[in-house]
Order: structure tokens, then C-alpha cells, then sequence
């Protein structure tokens, strides 16, 4: 009666067990599929596509092939982020790297009055010991340091070759540097004279090898050369020297290069002593760059005199220009004489001096042209100075004796009429004075009127073509590049563009943001911004990318859509690829969503002003601040509402 009823309770028991069982091994299988799929997931969008993920019960193996064993770890890691990492089993492999190549064998024999020395790496199994010996007997030397280090490594074709010609070329040279490698040997020997030099370099092109290449430069004692002298020149045959100096290796080499750029060939200067100068190079060139400008002629250097003769039937206003730029651009040492061969006719028809003050965009006044003496250049160089700012004016005028009477005050109202624009020029002849240019200033026309009619006196003829810009005029108070980019950057402060999780769509509150943006930027004109765009790190890098890409796009496209028409605007997205706080935290990751405007070329769309800024001024447009952000040119807002 016992066993009967214990009968019933056992079955029911086992059955229990059974089932029990069953549904671990299902838990199991489900738990198994699940972190597989999981990890594929995330290797395949981290770019290790190569990696075969395996379900082992609870445990992941990875097998593939790494291209190398920093790619393999990073695989295991990205592995470790899905699972927790005790469960990864890495039984990956790794590309088998190619063997270590040889090193490069080489030896540099210096040798002076105080003996040889060796510095360099050779094989272990050449006969180190035999060279030196032989050194030693070839030189008449016993004092050889010997300090090359060794590498087991076979010796290199044409070592023997290479080693034989310095051996039997230091014997020869009592001072010289000889670098010796497998592969070419360069040589560099001082000689007592040029007969030595010319012995020296007969006897080492005897022993060269056939199997590889050799540099050999041997110098003899430069001579003294007086004058010092240089002489281009440019005729119907093309350019040419008739004679060339340099004192020091620089200067020949940056002779040789100005002369090629020229247009010779094949340019030759000797090197010797004697130079006035140390800007003898600079110098030179400067003149003939100034020759090839005017086309034709000769320029000759005599130790500091400069003589330009510039050939008949070049233009005299070009032949101003470039003697005053060559005469403010020449070193203080030098002095120039300059002249223009032109027959009487010509003269007569072509000779019409001029003077020219510029002023550019920059802010740079340029001051070129005729100029009756010296003390009229000081002057009009101070009263440009004084109304342009003193480190803002370039002076290139030329002195000319022969100039019409008043022309000095004919040439200080045209500088006063140019104070009167942004940017511009004043032109003067002998019959007239032209200004050009654009102002802020709405008045400025019948202003530099009523001054050119009262400097220049009555009936005096002058044109005025100046035109009145907007955005010049500071009574207006148009903001400037920065302020307009501030203003947008408010708006976006107090009321947030807000996207949807997921969505590229502009919702109504972020619209209404726009209207605003639009608004306040209204008043700008010129000016290039970037509207930016980034993300947290959560989902694939590529997946980030794009989206905050399209975001930027929709922002633009809202921006257009407002007509804002002296903004241009730039989208471009980041991704996750600059946070500016930690993506562990979910208030980082709220940072890192967020939408930046930048100022684009910001030097560019500066209004444009007389004077020259200080270097802190200048410097301090796009500052990084302690957050990442660009400082004042940049405001992050974060996308309210999401998780990418």
C-alpha cells in the first residue's frame, strides 16, 4: 500500500525534472542565438566584417583572420562592449607579417690633421679588423677610431666595391668626409689649390667603381673677388648673365634658381669673397624679377651700386612702378640709378608721369608713382601715414626732378580725397585728377568734390567715381560678422531646434526658431557660416555620421527657405567624431547632441578699415575655449528629446 502510493508522487517528480531541463536548454539556446546575433551586429558595423562569431552555450568565440594584432584586440573589445567580456573566447588569427628587412649598411670615414674616424653600421661577417688595417697603412695614420656598430645580417651586393674605393680615396685625401653605402657613395674633400683640386678629382674618377653611383665634390680655396659683381640681362635673345658672384653656398644656389625661373638654362656664378653685402642674393634677385617685369634691358650689380637701363619703347608709367617698388624693396646698403632709352619722339608722346595712392580692401595703402624731391616724399608718405595708420602705408615712389610745378600739392589732395574712401584709388596726371573706389559714407562724393575744388583750385578738372556700399556705413551700425553670428546663436539659446528621435524632419517648434534666426540676420551682409552638426556615440559611427549630416541639411534648407540673403551658409556633419563631454553619462551624451554655427572665413567678410590691428586683436577671432567649442564664433545646443 506504500509503494502504491509513493508510485504517483515519483512520476510526477521526474516529469518535472524533464521539463525543468527542457527549458534550460531552451533558455540556454535562446540566450545563445541572441548574444551571437548581437555581436555580429555590432563587429559588422564597426567594420570587422571578417570575424566568424560562434554561440558556445553562454560563451562567444571569434575566429577569422586580423590583419594585425591591434586589429584583432580592437575586434575582442568591440565584442566585450555587447557581452560581458569574460565570455569571449578570441581564437583569431593574425596576417603573418613579412620578415624583418635587412638594415641599411653605411659607414662615414671623416678624416682631418688629428687622424680618421669610422661611424656607422656593418655586417657581423665582413672583415671589419682588415679594414681598418688597411686603412691605417693607405692614410700613414695609426690613429683610427673605430666606432661602427654591427648587424647579423648578410653583406650587401657591392659592399666590397663600395668599401675598396673609400679606403684607397681616404688615403688621398687628407681632408675629407667619405659616406660609404651599398647602394652610392658621396665624397666631400678640401684641396690647398685648384691645381690640387684638379689632381685630386683626375686620380678618385681613375678609381671609381662600375657597379655604383659616386658624388664627389672637392673645393679649392675661394678667391677674392672686387667688385663684387653681378650683371643681367634681357635682349631679343632671350636672358642671359655676363656676370655672377655669390659669396656662400645659399646665395649661389638662390642665384642659380632665380636665373632658371627666367628662363636660362643652364646659369653659371662663381663663389668667392668679397661680397658687400649679406642680403647680396636677396638683392640680386629682387632685380631681376624687376627686369623680367619690364621686359627688356640690363641691371648690373657693382658692389652696392645699382644700375637698371631699361630698353626703348617700354612704357613709362610700368618703368615708375617697377623702379620705386625696386627701390623701396632693395636692401638700405644698395643704390639705385636708373634709366629709361626712349628716341625724342617717343619720349615726348610716352613720357606722362603719374602719381597713384591705393587702398585696398585690407586696409593697405600702396603709394606709387613720380614725386618731384625728397623732402615731398616725406611728406606725402607722413600725411598718409597720418591718415591710413603708419604701419598700413607702403611708399614705392620715384624721385623726378622734371616734374610740373605744384604737382607735391596736387599730390597731397589726392591722398586727402582717397582718406575720404573704404577702399579705392587717386590717380594723377598733369591734367587730371581721378578718385575711384567704394565708401560708407553717402556724402562722400560731394565732399571730395568740395575738397579737390579748393586744393586743387578753380576750374582744375578731376573725375569722382565712387560708389556708396551699405554695409561701409557706420553710421547704420550694420553688425559685423560676429555679432551676426551671436544674434543667431541667441535665438537658438532660448528656444532649442529640436528633432524627434531618429528624424531628420524640422518639427513646428524648430520653425518658429528659424523665423527668429532669419530675422536677426537680416541686416548682415557678406558673410559665410557653417551650421554643424554632431552626435553622441551610441549606434554605429557611420550610422552617426549621416544622420547628423542630414540634420545640418534640413537646418540649411529651413535657413534658404527664409531668404537670409547676405548669409551663405555651409552644412556639414560630425557625427561622434568631436564630443565636448563624457559619453558614459547621459547628460554627456545630451552635450554631444548639438548644433553648431561657426563663422566661415573670418578675415575675409572683416569690414575693411584704415588702420592695422593689433596682433591680440588680429589673433583673436577663432579661439578654442576650455570645452572644445570654438569660442565666440561657436555655440552648442544640444538636440533636445533623442537617443542616437
Amino acid at each position: 500500500m506504500r509503494i502504491a502510493n509513493f508510485l504517483p508522487v515519483l512520476a510526477i517528480f521526474l516529469a518535472g525534472l524533464v521539463m525543468s531541463l527542457a527549458g534550460a536548454a531552451i533558455g540556454a539556446r535562446v540566450i545563445e542565438s541572441t548574444s551571437t546575433k548581437a555581436v555580429e551586429n555590432q563587429l559588422t558595423m564597426r567594420g570587422y566584417d571578417w570575424v566568424d562569431v560562434q554561440g558556445d552555450g553562454l560563451q562567444i568565440v571569434l575566429t577569422g583572420t586580423a590583419p594585425d594584432e591591434q586589429t584583432q584586440l580592437a575586434a575582442q573589445r568591440a565584442a566585450g562592449h555587447v557581452v560581458d567580456p569574460a565570455r569571449v573566447i578570441n581564437v583569431m588569427n593574425v596576417v603573418q607579417q613579412e620578415a624583418i628587412p635587412a638594415p641599411r649598411f653605411s659607414i662615414e670615414i671623416l678624416r682631418n690633421d688629428s687622424g680618421i674616424s669610422l661611424i656607422g653600421l656593418v655586417p657581423s661577417n665582413w672583415d671589419r679588423e682588415g679594414f681598418v688595417a688597411d686603412l691605417k697603412k693607405s692614410s700613414g695614420t695609426g690613429s683610427v677610431a673605430d666606432l661602427m656598430e654591427q648587424a647579423d645580417y648578410p653583406v650587401p651586393e657591392n659592399w666590397g666595391d663600395a668599401t675598396k674605393f673609400g679606403r684607397e680615396a681616404i688615403g688621398l685625401l687628407p681632408r675629407s668626409k667619405i659616406s660609404i653605402a651599398a647602394d652610392g657613395i658621396t665624397l666631400t674633400a678640401l684641396a690647398d689649390s685648384k691645381e690640387q683640386k684638379a689632381a685630386f678629382e683626375k686620380k678618385l674618377i681613375k678609381a671609381l667603381p662600375d657597379t655604383l653611383p659616386v658624388a664627389i665634390d672637392v673645393a679649392a680655396p675661394r678667391p677674392v673677388i672686387t667688385p663684387f659683381t653681378v650683371r643681367f640681362l634681357i635682349d631679343e635673345n632671350g636672358p642671359r648673365f655676363d656676370a655672377c658672384v655669390a659669396e656662400t653656398s645659399a646665395d649661389h644656389a638662390r642665384i642659380l634658381a632665380a636665373a632658371k625661373s627666367a628662363g636660362i638654362e643652364d646659369p653659371s656664378c662663381t663663389i668667392g669673397l668679397g661680397s658687400p653685402s649679406s642680403q647680396w642674393a636677396a638683392a640680386v634677385e629682387t632685380g631681376m624679377r624687376a627686369l623680367q617685369e619690364l621686359g627688356q634691358g640690363s641691371i648690373t650689380y657693382s658692389d652696392g651700386d645699382v644700375s637698371l637701363i631699361v630698353a626703348e619703347g617700354t612704357s613709362s608709367a610700368l618703368f615708375d612702378k617697377v623702379v620705386g617698388e625696386l627701390e623701396a624693396d632693395l636692401p638700405a646698403t644698395f643704390t639705385l640709378h636708373s634709366a629709361l632709352l626712349q628716341s625724342e619722339a617717343v619720349a615726348q608722346e610716352d613720357d606722362q608721369p603719374e602719381f597713384i595712392a591705393i587702398r585696398s580692401p585690407e586696409g593697405q595703402t600702396q603709394l606709387r608713382g613720380r614725386i618731384p624731391d625728397e623732402r615731398s616724399q616725406t611728406a606725402a608718405e607722413a600725411l598718409a601715414k597720418a591718415a591710413f595708420g603708419s604701419h598700413s602705408v607702403y611708399s614705392a615712389m620715384r624721385v623726378d626732378n622734371d616734374l610740373p610745378e605744384g604737382w607735391a600739392l596736387r599730390a597731397m589732395a589726392a591722398i586727402e580725397a582717397l582718406a575720404e574712401l573704404n577702399r579705392g584709388s587717386a590717380t594723377m596726371t598733369a591734367d587730371l585728377v581721378s578718385i575711384r573706389g567704394e565708401t560708407g559714407n553717402e556724402n562722400a562724393k560731394a565732399e571730395i568734390a568740395g575738397l579737390l575744388s579748393e586744393k586743387l583750385g578753380d576750374g582744375a578738372p578731376f573725375e569722382i567715381d565712387v560708389t556708396y556700399v551699405r554695409k561701409l556705413d557706420p553710421i547704420l551700425n550694420l553688425p559685423t560678422p560676429q555679432e551676426c553670428v551671436e544674434r543667431a546663436n541667441e535665438q537658438i539659446a532660448a528656444n532649442k531646434i529640436v528633432f524627434d528621435p531618429g528624424s531628420i524632419e524640422l518639427n513646428a517648434a524648430a520653425n518658429d526658431t528659424l523665423d527668429k534666426i532669419a530675422e536677426v540676420l537680416k541686416d548682415c551682409e557678406d558673410i559665410e557660416m557653417e551650421i554643424g552638426a554632431h552626435s553622441d556615440s551610441q549606434g554605429g559611427e557611420v550610422m552617426n555620421l549621416n544622420l547628423s549630416t542630414q540634420r545640418a541639411n534640413s537646418v540649411l534648407d529651413g535657413l534658404l527657405m527664409r531668404r537670409v540673403a547676405g548669409v551663405s551658409f555651409t552644412a556639414k556633419g560630425y557625427g561622434e567624431s568631436q564630443p565636448i563631454a563624457d559619453n558614459s553619462t547621459e547628460e554627456g551624451r545630451e552635450a554631444n547632441r548639438r548644433i553648431e554655427f561657426k563663422l566661415l572665413n573670418a578675415e575675409d567678410t572683416q569690414t575693411p578699415d584704415a588702420s592695422v590691428p593689433d596682433d591680440e586683436d588680429a589673433q583673436a577671432g577663432d579661439t578654442e575655449t576650455e570645452d572644445g567649442s570654438q569660442g565666440e564664433n561657436a555655440t552648442s545646443v544640444a538636440e533636445d528629446g533623442e537617443t542616437e
